[in-house]
């Protein structure tokens, strides 16, 4: 009974994974007619409205747990946790606009590095040797993929962005931690509908919008089944096969995308993204399998 139920969580793992994989080759198509800020709104409304109606169709057939809500002492974490909801989709969708999907796939990984350095020098948690060198590794391949011109050693502007998207995630990762105890499908509708709306009004202050109907309805169906759903699967999945082996699972989600990009758009890789790729497979291979590094959840 416990091995089928093993492979049922590690089934959803990996298929968190997958739908989290499509994200931002798909995203990457979006963009031709949606602007960066309103795509972000509708990326985290999608996943909010989504996880609204699964919450409403569990309570319905009785299937719902009691579980923990948060209290008005969350109410400045939630905040911040929204905030940089907010921003970092949005850093997101402009790097996304100026550089490859493929590039961006193996940049989030960065958001490992970023959510262990805040944990370290703000949270004041330790960390293991493993998790160290996997740090290192990440580092310098998305340094790597960061560079446009290697004779003149240039950025590129795109890369920049995806950096500062997982530097917000980072931060954001560790207030979510904060909140693990709690009713996890609250905690993604707040994030959907709060980092949605708040995405949605910069968007409507900067006059970023489109009336495009189809491809507004495809932008809130990828929120729901890349940001919402992959969620709510990996959730379940941690609660049977703990933090460490379920982050293993999913750290196969970058690679999947990058993957999917060149098959989407394609596009052959370069020699200098190899290099990145087989770096950046040892570094997370080092941070999934370390045994105290929490999950990371991406959302």
């Amino acid at each position: 009974m416990m091995k089928i139920q093993n492979s049922t969580a590690i089934l959803w793992a990996v298929l968190a994974a997958v739908l989290y994989a499509i994200s931002s080759p798909i995203s990457k198509l979006l963009l031709i007619e949606i602007p960066p800020t309103m795509m972000a709104s509708l990326l985290y409304l999608g996943a909010g409205i989504g996880m609204s109606i699964i919450s409403m169709i569990r309570y319905k057939m009785g299937n719902f747990k009691d579980e923990m809500k948060i209290t008005k002492q969350e109410l400045p974490i939630t905040g911040a946790m929204v905030v940089l909801d907010i921003l970092a989709p949005i850093f997101l969708m402009i790097g996304l606009k100026m550089t490859t999907p493929a590039n961006v796939s193996l940049l989030n990984n960065f958001e490992i590095v970023a959510t262990s350095v805040v944990a370290i020098f703000i949270f004041k948690e330790s960390i293991s040797n493993r998790l160290w060198l996997a740090i290192g590794l990440i580092t310098i391949a998305s340094v790597i993929l960061s560079v446009e011109d290697l004779s003149s050693f240039t950025f590129s502007f795109g890369s920049v962005f995806v950096l500062l998207a997982s530097i917000c995630w980072g931060f954001e990762n560790n207030c979510t931690r904060m909140l693990s105890v709690k009713d996890p499908l609250q905690v993604v509708i707040i994030k959907g509908f709060g980092s949605g709306l708040g995405s949605l009004l910069i968007s409507l202050i900067l006059k970023e919008t489109s009336t495009n109907i189809i491809y507004i309805f495809a932008s809130l169906l990828l929120g729901f089944v890349a940001y919402g759903l992959s969620i709510f699967l990996y959730v379940h999945a941690q609660r049977q096969l703990g933090a460490a082996k379920t982050s293993a699972y999913y750290a196969v989600a970058p690679f999947i995308g990058a993957g999917l990009s060149f098959m989407i758009f394609l596009q052959t890789p370069t020699i200098t993204f190899i290099i990145a790729l087989l770096i950046m497979i040892a570094g997370t291979y080092f941070a999934s399998t370390d045994s105290t590094q929490e999950a990371l959840i991406e959302l």
